[in-house]
């Protein structure tokens, strides 16, 4: 498959071979489907806890005596039946949602999910980015430009969420720092690119170099 690359000002410099192996792979939404729902299942926090009666307060003592009161036989307080006891199933931090998916699994996903970016023309590749002051306006400029004169769309900044994610060879401070309020703009290194990533955005702005990367990672 080949693919145009472009500089930071939205001309094409030039055409390139992208690895039939990465990004001409055939979609299988089951393998896509298994592998996102294991990402964020181990993104997840046990956030909501509940006490059980050995973690409620009072109960040290028995309400009553067991025989002779004509009511029935309790030996705490915080026991779930009673009124500020604990519960019974309710759910606790020490739930453990973590699935484990093979690598193998893992990188065919990736590649098929950069295969349907690239097929849809979701891909920009850009052959390397030169910032003077690394500023926030800047990167929005930048990716701005690329977008009306590549994709032909529109930035509306209060309404695009999510909207580009820029993948970088190695990680830049500065880059980063610039980029990070931006609503509609991620960034992620290369080796580090998910599938979470892929799908949470609308567009991949490549740097070239992380193609390199990329190779690397998914054909080793």
């Amino acid at each position: 498959m080949k693919a145009k690359v472009y500089n930071q000002n939205g001309k094409e410099v030039e055409e390139i071979d992208l690895p039939k192996q990465i990004f001409g792979v055939k979609m299988n939404q089951d393998l896509v489907h298994q592998v996102l729902v294991s990402q964020m299942a181990n993104k997840r926090q046990p956030i909501a806890h509940t006490k059980d009666r050995s973690e409620v307060s009072g109960g040290g003592k028995k309400p009553w005596r067991q025989k002779g009161t004509g009511r029935a036989r309790h030996g705490s307080i915080r026991s779930p039946i009673w009124k500020g006891g604990g519960v019974a199933f309710g759910p606790t931090k020490e739930r453990n949602f973590k699935k484990i998916i093979p690598k193998k699994m893992n990188k065919k996903a990736i590649a098929m999910a950069l295969s349907e970016k690239a097929k849809d023309g979701l891909l920009i590749l850009v052959d390397k980015v030169e910032l003077k002051n690394f500023k926030t306006n800047e990167v929005a400029k930048l990716v701005s430009t690329q977008a009306e004169k590549i994709v032909k769309e529109k930035i509306k900044p209060k309404e695009n969420k999510n909207k580009f994610l820029i993948v970088v060879p190695k990680y830049d401070k500065n880059f980063y720092r610039a980029s990070r309020n931006i609503p509609y703009i991620g960034m992620v290194e290369a080796v580090k690119l998910s599938l979470l990533d892929i799908v949470s955005y609308k567009y991949l702005f490549f740097l070239k170099d992380s193609l390199n990367v990329i190779k690397e990672r998914l054909l080793k």
